[in-house]
C-alpha cells in the first residue's frame, strides 16, 4: 500500500491506530480526527510558534499540501504554546488547519517535543511517525580520524595540503 507516495512494508493491519480525539480550531470549530481522516489522508503536525525546527518544516508540509491538494489535510496542532499560533499560520500564508491546546493529545501519542509528525489514513492507521526515523550512522572516533588522515596529503616541498589550500610548514 502507498500513502502520499510513501510505500509501506507489510499490511495496514500491522500499523498502529491513532487514538481519536477532538480539538477546537483557530476558527472556533470542533475538529474530530476520525471525521477528518475519513475524508482524506491527514498529517498531524505537533508544533509551537517558538520552535525553529517547526518553522523549517512548515514549507515542506505546505509543498505536500500543494502537491496533493484535497487528498491531504494538515492539522497543525499547537503544543507547549505561549504565542499566537493562528496569527503565525495566517501571517505565513500556510494552508493548515490550526488546532489549539493540543498538549493532552501530544501526551496521549507520547510526543514530548516539537516538531512531531504523524501521517494517518482513513482508518486512522499511522503510516509515518517522524520519531521513528533513524539518524544516519555516525562514524566511530577511529573511523573519523582515519578518514581525516586520508584527506590530508603531504607535499615534498614541506607544504601541507588541505584540499586546494596549502600551508608552508617549517622543515
Amino acid at each position: 500500500m502507498s500513502i502520499l507516495g510513501y510505500s509501506l512494508p507489510g499490511t495496514t493491519a500491522e500499523l498502529p491506530v491513532a487514538a481519536d480525539w477532538s480539538l477546537t480550531s483557530g476558527d472556533g470549530i470542533s475538529i474530530r480526527l476520525s471525521d477528518v481522516s475519513d475524508e482524506q489522508t491527514t498529517v498531524l503536525f505537533f508544533w509551537a510558534t517558538w520552535c525553529p525546527y517547526c518553522k523549517a518544516l512548515m514549507p515542506h508540509l505546505q509543498s505536500m499540501r500543494l502537491e496533493y491538494g484535497d487528498d491531504v489535510r494538515i492539522l497543525a496542532i499547537s503544543i507547549f504554546e505561549d504565542g499566537d499560533p493562528v496569527a503565525f499560520i495566517n501571517d505565513a500564508g500556510y494552508d493548515f488547519t490550526v488546532l489549539l491546546n493540543g498538549d493532552d493529545i501530544a501526551k496521549a501519542y507520547g510526543i514530548t517535543g516539537t516538531p512531531g509528525v504523524l501521517i494517518v489514513d482513513g482508518d486512522r492507521r499511522v503510516h509515518f511517525d517522524l520519531r521513528r526515523i533513524s539518524p544516519p550512522p555516525r562514524p566511530t572516533t577511529n573511523e573519523a580520524l582515519s578518514n581525516r588522515q586520508k584527506q590530508r596529503t603531504w607535499h615534498p616541498t614541506g607544504r601541507r595540503k588541505f584540499g586546494k589550500a596549502s600551508i608552508l610548514l617549517p622543515l
